[in-house]
């Protein structure tokens, strides 16, 4: 029961402000005080009773109070008892703050989380990489400016890649994508999937070597734009916070195979390999949850599951603040063109040689 004997003060900080004021008395180990322990190892249980029905719960990751049903004149009363709970209990609470975040959108500017001192707890990669995630969910974004044009780069989700890979992701991570593309060009600059980069040979992450290079990781798209794009986008502004990781993609095409298409209109990805990536563009799944013109399970490797910020706000498949765009995808759609987003919200697919948006995606920690 709420105990309206206890004292409380006013203090700053411990909850989100939301227009006015919520008192608040803390005890700790059975004591009274006027300040809320610091965050330490984090093993401490917690009890929250608040009057008027409003329900409050200790956030261990952002380490304040989290409100809901929130009214004027809420008091409420936050137990702490050290060494309450274990490691393993802590790391539990920090994974359900962690799954909150990615299935919460909150469109929040966090620019200014960038430019904190890497000691500062707010810093944004030391809140990734502690994999606490403090201040940070899905749709929350930060700004950068290039050639006098802003650029807003969108928080798509948290941790979705980890343990993926042939090598095992293993960081902490947010996946950033632009909210609109970074510029227009075609996949590649004859309408085909099957032969620009057919006399290449690359090593594969298992030391294979690669012959006759061609659908997603043979196009210019893969070895001209994308590397362009980091160079000139992505690293001014995340620099070597950008991960590389090992990402499977295909690099082999068959024109006799058959496709969504059907057979009268062949060609289709048909076979992969292991590549170390910084960037990549999306799989249909990434943004729809699922394959639609995608010419064969090659196309999507790891890229199996849906981004948290399309599953949020699925306007931004399509759109970004009423602005509606197209945008290429990774996959082979056949022998002359890759699936793109289709401005008007449609899942489609294009020659090779169309000018059509790039909106990458990439990781940092």
């Amino acid at each position: 029961m709420y105990q309206e004997e206890k004292e409380y003060n006013v203090i700053k900080g411990v909850v989100p402000d939301f227009g006015y004021d919520i008192k608040l008395a803390i005890k700790l180990d059975d004591n009274p005080t006027d300040k809320v322990p610091e965050r330490g190892n984090g093993l401490y249980k917690t009890n929250v009773v608040c009057n008027n029905k409003v329900i409050g719960k200790w956030d261990y990751n952002a380490w304040n109070l989290r409100i809901d049903n929130l009214k004027k004149d809420t008091k409420c009363t936050i137990e702490f008892q050290s060494n309450g709970i274990t490691e393993d209990q802590y790391k539990e609470y920090l994974s359900e703050g962690v799954s909150l975040r990615r299935n919460t959108y909150r469109g929040k500017d966090i620019t200014s989380y960038k430019e904190l001192s890497t000691d500062n707890e707010l810093n944004l990669y030391k809140q990734i990489s502690s994999c606490r995630f403090d201040d940070i969910y899905v749709g929350d974004y930060i700004k950068s400016i290039k050639d006098n044009e802003e650029i807003i780069w969108l928080i798509a989700d948290l941790n979705n890649y980890l343990h993926s890979g042939y090598t095992d992701l293993k960081e902490c991570h947010a996946t950033i994508i632009p909210a609109e593309p970074l510029k227009y060009v075609g996949m590649n600059d004859t309408a085909t999937t099957g032969s620009v980069y057919n006399d290449k040979k690359l090593t594969a992450k298992d030391k294979t070597e690669r012959s006759n290079i061609a659908a997603y990781v043979g196009s210019k798209m893969k070895q001209e734009t994308l590397p362009s794009i980091l160079t000139e986008y992505i690293t001014p502004v995340f620099g070597d916070n950008v991960i590389t990781y090992t990402n499977l993609l295909a690099d082999q095409y068959d024109e006799k195979r058959s496709n969504q298409f059907g057979t009268t209109n062949g060609g289709a990805s048909s076979g992969w390999a292991w590549y170390d990536s910084q960037v990549d563009l999306m799989s249909e799944v990434n943004v729809y949850g699922s394959t639609v013109w995608s010419s064969s399970g090659y196309d999507i490797g790891i890229d199996n599951r849906q981004y948290a910020i399309f599953k949020l706000k699925s306007e931004f498949i399509n759109s970004y603040e009423n602005q509606r765009f197209n945008y290429w995808l990774k996959a082979v759609a056949n022998s002359a063109g890759f699936a793109f987003v289709d401005t008007y919200g449609h899942a489609s697919a294009n020659v090779a040689s169309s000018s059509f948006g790039v909106r990458p995606r990439f990781l940092i920690d």
